[in-house]
């Protein structure tokens, strides 16, 4: 079904693994879209190729770099909606080199912004942030309860972490994505761009390429189909909301769709209570789920690693009115099946016997 205003959508990062699950699903539903993807991240140009095979020419590949001012301009002027996901994504990586960091995540971001506000009537901007920008919570005391840290407070263990806990940058990446935050919130404050925040906790499912660095639930996986080493940094104790990647993509779209209502806001988006569980307790399901007995290497703790993030995600849900998420174990399990078909697929007669687990 082709829609009545034929021009794009823009994804940067659109052959990354939320921004093609975002660009699969616009182009689903008949709408054009761009995809702007560097291609940097080893992996990605798989889920360009997915995307084109699926879609056909309602993909526009443009390969180009966020930190390209003028090619950022060129992709932004036809578009009808921005979704922004190009970023550098990884803690670590951040470390190694903050100059490529900042350029990537806060220039870029700008450069995207600029684009925005250059054309007579801006398109909406829907950026991904983090849940890094609230820093360490080193204030508050999470004693450790049944194997995994929790909230001394009751209210926080109920409900999570909202979006009035003060922003405390931690870490190269968490000062990048910050900024970036803050400059998406000031140029709809300033400049009346109709732009909006979603504040992303761990985010996973199909076409998660994950690594060590970044999207550790699909490298848990993968590390465990594959038979390699696993190593939890820390004590493994700690805890995260994890959300599948579809329920995410419907906030997005719920974002665009209601930019003229819940613009200038920035919202916690991840899974919530229901869906929080320590590093140790996800590669205990796994073991389980795939009959495997997984003993973790382990390591220092890494710099800005929170013992405790769960979002509280009512102000989303109320806003965007979100349907229920899918629960952690049926999406674990979901992209268990996903990889082993994956490699199935790609390996041939060799991995076929996998896809039965």
């Amino acid at each position: 079904m082709k829609r009545a205003d034929g021009r794009p959508v823009l994804v940067t990062g659109g052959a990354g693994f939320i921004g093609c699950n975002i660009a699969d699903r616009l182009a689903g539903e008949g709408e054009q879209v761009v995809v702007y993807d560097s291609l940097a991240r080893p992996g990605v140009e798989r889920n360009l190729a997915w995307l084109e095979q699926r879609h056909g020419a309602a993909i526009t590949p443009v390969i180009a770099d966020v930190r390209d001012d003028a090619a950022v301009d060129r992709a932004v002027a036809g578009a009808k909606a921005v979704f922004h996901m190009a970023a550098q994504v990884a803690v670590t990586t951040s470390f190694t080199d903050p100059r490529a960091d900042f350029e990537v995540n806060a220039l870029g971001t700008l450069n995207v912004l600029e684009a925005a506000r250059r054309r007579s009537t801006p398109p909406p901007v829907i950026f991904a942030s983090t849940n890094k920008v609230y820093g360490g919570l080193e204030d508050l005391d999470f004693p450790l309860i049944d194997g995994a840290y929790q909230p001394a407070s009751e209210h926080l263990r109920a409900n999570g972490i909202d979006e009035s806990r003060p922003l405390d940058f931690h870490t190269p990446y968490g000062c990048s994505k910050g900024a970036a935050d803050q400059y998406v919130l000031d140029y709809a404050r300033s400049f009346g761009l109709p732009a909006a925040v979603l504040r992303m906790s761990c985010i996973y499912g199909q076409r998660q390429m994950g690594t060590e660095d970044q999207g550790w639930v699909a490298h848990f996986l993968i590390s465990a189909l594959e038979g390699q080493p696993i190593t939890l940094y820390g004590d493994g104790h700690q805890v995260r909301d994890i959300l599948d990647v579809q329920d995410a993509v419907d906030a997005y779209l719920a974002v665009w769709r209601q930019i003229g209502r819940v613009g200038g806001r920035a919202f916690n988006l991840g899974g919530g209570p229901d869906n929080a569980v320590s590093l140790r307790q996800i590669l205990a399901f796994i073991g389980v789920h795939l009959g495997k007995s997984i003993v973790p290497d382990f390591a220092p703790w890494r710099a800005g690693d929170q013992r405790y993030f769960v979002a509280d995600t009512g102000a989303a849900r109320t806003a965007l009115n979100l349907k229920a998420r899918k629960p952690w174990r049926q999406g674990v399990a979901d992209l268990a099946r996903w990889l082993m078909e994956e490699r199935a697929e790609s390996a041939g007669p060799r991995l076929m016997t996998a896809s039965a687990l």
